[in-house]
């Protein structure tokens, strides 16, 4: 335990979800998904929140199962709608992955978002490839969240131990996953209220205004 606790000192990796992490898109994907299943599953409320972190597949495979023709309206919709929504970054997001960068942090995107999407992401924001040093989407894993497999992915792809890596997170099922991979866990309360996901985190930010690799090191250390 002693050595693991001195491993952990010194973060070598930071790890961050897209929606609601990177850009502030959550609320947008809410309301979108609100009212697909308030059309398809009136039955079963709150659905909308319970999907967060999945991948389509996994959802169209868990709950539109049996419903192909759904599917295929439900994705001509997302794709509209993906064409039009706005990508702005968290606040303070730019200059605190820049300053990790700085302090020879590596960096990568862990998302359950897929390549077309991504695609959708580079044309609206073209300076995104150059800010992260790897892009993981749900093509990359194994599982999607709230499973392990995209935060240990994340550290596989630097060749480190899960216990070097921080893991940024605002969803349930996201922070479940990078708790999972045995990452230390950063909640932004971008989606859900600070207290709801204080229980999954280790630390717990409303944005990053004002955070730089100095702040993490020091929670890093605790």
């Amino acid at each position: 335990m002693e050595k693991i606790a001195q491993m952990r000192k010194e973060v070598k990796a930071a790890l961050f979800d897209l929606d609601g992490v990177v850009f502030n898109t959550e609320p947008q994907y809410t309301e979108f998904w609100r009212t697909q299943c308030r059309l398809y599953h009136p039955d079963m409320p709150g659905l909308e929140n319970e999907i967060k972190g999945q991948t389509l597949v996994e959802v169209y495979e868990k709950y539109f199962a049996d419903m192909k023709e759904e599917q295929v309206k439900i994705t001509e919709r997302l794709n509209q709608f993906e064409a039009d929504m706005r990508f702005d970054y968290v606040d303070g997001l730019v200059d605190f992955v820049a300053d990790l960068r700085r302090h020879g942090v590596k960096t990568a995107v862990v998302t359950s978002s897929n390549v077309v999407k991504m695609e959708r992401v580079y044309a609206k924001r073209p300076e995104f490839k150059r800010m992260f040093d790897r892009v993981l989407t749900s093509e990359d894993f194994t599982a999607s969240k709230p499973d392990p497999a995209p935060y240990l992915k994340g550290a596989e792809c630097f060749n480190l131990s899960p216990s070097l890596c921080v893991g940024f997170e605002d969803s349930f099922n996201g922070l479940k996953s990078v708790r999972s991979a045995g990452e230390f866990t950063v909640g932004l309360a971008t989606t859900n209220p600070a207290e709801a996901i204080r229980p999954y985190a280790d630390v717990v930010i409303p944005d990053y205004i004002g955070k730089g690799y100095d702040w993490l090191a020091a929670e890093f250390a605790r």
